[in-house]
């Protein structure tokens, strides 16, 4: 029995530490741990150009509600970018309706976004961030449309949409 449970526990820890590495590679994008961004600011800097709930989002990497953002449902001519520092994020044409609540896409505008592992809540999923000022946007998974089957899966909060 304790041969069992030893050999379980094993196997669970080796995998907690081999999945990240593989979820980043079968993803097929490369995980930054970038921590100098061209624009950075103090919490203070940044609460005075932020509502509550961007702050919340995008500095402390929370979440908003399913189905509360208007940009979920945006489908016009355009591109979504940072709402903290305005840097293009996703282009109108990647968006696509994943049914689950937040805007989602399945290709950024190239160098738009950094990536970090996310480890919370006994998960390893990978993060996405804007790669100007490090906000945090959303996360990144595997089960999108063509031609990447990629689904960016973004807080409508931390991006604004500008119409072409």
């Amino acid at each position: 029995m304790h041969k069992r449970y030893f050999l379980k526990t094993g196997a669970a820890l080796v995998s907690t530490a081999l999945l990240p590495p593989i979820l980043l590679q079968r993803l097929n994008i490369m995980a930054t741990s970038k921590t100098d961004f061209e624009i950075t600011k103090t919490d203070a800097e940044w609460r005075t150009v932020l509502s509550p709930e961007q702050f919340r989002v995008l500095r402390q990497h929370g979440t908003e509600r399913a189905f509360t953002s208007p940009l979920d449902k945006q489908y016009g001519e355009g591109t979504y970018v940072c709402a903290a520092c305005e840097q293009p994020l996703f282009k109108s044409d990647t968006k696509f309706n994943s049914g689950t609540g937040w805007p989602s896409f399945f290709a950024p505008i190239e160098g738009a976004i950094a990536t970090t592992v996310d480890r919370a809540f006994f998960m390893t999923r990978v993060e996405i961030h804007c790669s100007r000022c490090g906000g945090h946007l959303g996360h990144v998974f595997e089960d999108g449309p063509a031609p990447t089957g990629q689904r960016y899966c973004m807080n409508g909060v931390a991006m604004q949409f500008i119409p072409a």
